[in-house]
């Protein structure tokens, strides 16, 4: 098992690396060129860096991840594509991605971006909040343990 983090504007990647090695699961952090840091990571964490192109890291992360891996990640068009692969995927907000919402959640997104174009405004995602940082780590624990009993 290994989780992928979609990680240009992850803001839960510490929760992730933290919980990670306590189970110790490897972390790949998959980010464009454009956010490129020095910073060292612990052991079981690695960095790959992609072209800063539209769904570059997506791309990638479909490419690398196997059956039994977790993706992190607020992006419905690769989350569609991980449940494609069988792949639990989880938004950094604290929900699981379903074969059951994922329809429902591209619907929105592309309805959004049709209003968008013929000129109406549209709500951006709300904050993000200290409550949605532990709801997502209690789904991440979950996630893990399921995905090691499975």
């Amino acid at each position: 098992m290994k989780i992928y983090v979609d990680a240009d504007a992850c803001p839960v990647k510490d929760i992730i690396i933290s919980e990670a090695r306590n189970f110790e699961i490897p972390v790949i952090l998959v980010t464009s060129l454009s956010h490129f840091s020095n910073k060292e990571h612990p052991s079981g964490v690695e960095t790959i860096y992609v072209d800063s192109g539209a769904d570059a890291a997506d791309f990638r992360i479909v490419k690398l991840v196997e059956k039994g891996d977790i993706i992190v990640t607020q992006d419905y068009g690769l989350a569609s594509l991980g449940l494609a692969k069988g792949i639990i995927v989880l938004h950094q907000k604290g929900f699981r991605y379903t074969n059951d919402n994922i329809d429902q959640l591209l619907q929105t997104r592309y309805l959004s971006a049709v209003a968008r174009r013929s000129g109406q405004r549209t709500k951006g995602p709300k904050p993000f909040t200290a409550e949605d940082r532990e709801q997502f780590r209690e789904l991440f624990k979950k996630a893990i343990s399921l995905e090691k009993l499975g």
